[in-house]
C-alpha cells in the first residue's frame, strides 16, 4: 500500500528575530483534497509559518516541504504548482483588475480559468477600475482570483473573507471547497470560528509558535466547540509563559 506524503509539512521549525521567538518547533501537515485551517492569537507565528511555506523566508532550523520540496529553493516549475493569497494582497495600485488578472494569468497559463472565476466572483462590477480606488473587499476577491488561476496543488490563502460582504463570503466559501474536491490541498489562516467551522477538514491551533491541536474539526473541537477550546488552549498557553 502506497502511503502518500502530505502536501505540506513543517517538521521541528523554529524561527527568531533576534530574541523574539516566532515559530518553536512547530510541526504539522496539510494534505491534498482536504482543507487546513490554521488559528491562533496576533503574533502566534501563523504570518512567519505560512511565509515559510510559500519561498518568501528560510527556515533557521527544522524543514518545510511543500509537495515535496524546499519553498525556498523552489524553481519556476514548483512555484507554477502553489497558489498564494498574501494578507496585504501585494496588488499593484495603478492598473486595473481586468489588466491585472489578465497579466497573471499569461504568467500561469490561466487564460482559460480566468472567465469562470470573474464570473464566480463577480468581478466583471468593477473590471476597469484601477486597483486603489477599489474597496477592500474588492480586492480581496482580485487576490483570490490571481491565486487561483493557475489551478494550483496548493493554495495558501491568508484571511481570504476579510472585508466581505456575507454574500461574497459564502461565493468564496464555495470556491474554496471546489479547490478542495478537485484534490488541491487549501490552507486557510483566519480568525473566524465560523469560518473554520464551515470550511475545514483539518485544524491547527497555533500559539506562541507552537502546535497546541491538530487534527480533524471534530478531534479539535471535542465536545465543547471550536471556539471554547481555541480559547482554552490559548489561555493555557498565556498562563504557562
Amino acid at each position: 500500500m502506497t502511503v502518500k506524503s502530505p502536501a505540506v509539512a513543517f517538521d521541528q521549525v523554529t524561527h527568531r528575530y533576534g530574541t523574539n521567538t516566532a515559530l518553536d518547533a512547530l510541526t504539522f501537515t496539510a494534505d491534498a483534497g482536504r482543507v487546513t485551517c490554521v488559528l491562533g492569537p496576533n503574533g502566534a507565528g501563523k504570518t512567519t509559518a505560512m511565509e515559510l511555506a510559500e519561498g518568501l523566508k528560510q527556515p533557521q532550523t527544522g524543514s518545510v516541504r511543500v509537495l515535496g520540496h524546499s519553498p525556498w529553493r523552489a524553481d519556476d516549475r514548483h512555484r507554477s504548482r502553489v497558489g498564494v493569497m498574501l494578507q496585504d494582497g501585494g496588488l499593484p495600485g495603478a492598473v486595473g483588475a481586468r489588466r491585472f488578472l489578465q497579466h497573471v494569468a499569461t504568467l500561469v497559463d490561466g487564460r482559460v480559468r480566468l472567465d469562470e472565476l470573474a464570473n464566480r466572483l463577480d468581478l466583471q462590477a468593477f473590471w476597469d477600475t484601477s486597483m486603489r480606488r477599489l474597496s477592500g473587499g474588492q480586492r480581496q476577491r482580485v487576490a483570490l482570483t490571481a491565486a487561483l488561476l493557475g489551478t494550483p496543488e496548493v493554495a495558501f490563502l491568508d484571511e481570504p473573507t476579510a472585508g466581505l460582504d456575507p454574500h461574497a463570503r459564502l461565493d468564496v466559501w464555495d470556491l474554496i471547497r471546489d479547490e478542495r474536491d478537485r484534490g488541491c490541498a487549501v490552507v486557510v489562516t483566519t480568525h473566524s470560528f465560523e469560518e473554520a467551522e464551515r470550511l475545514a477538514d483539518d485544524i491547527v491551533v497555533i500559539a506562541h509558535g507552537q502546535v497546541r491541536a491538530a487534527g480533524t474539526l471534530a478531534e479539535v473541537a471535542g465536545t465543547t466547540g471550536l471556539e471554547a477550546r481555541y480559547f482554552e488552549l490559548t489561555r493555557r498557553t498565556e498562563a504557562t509563559r
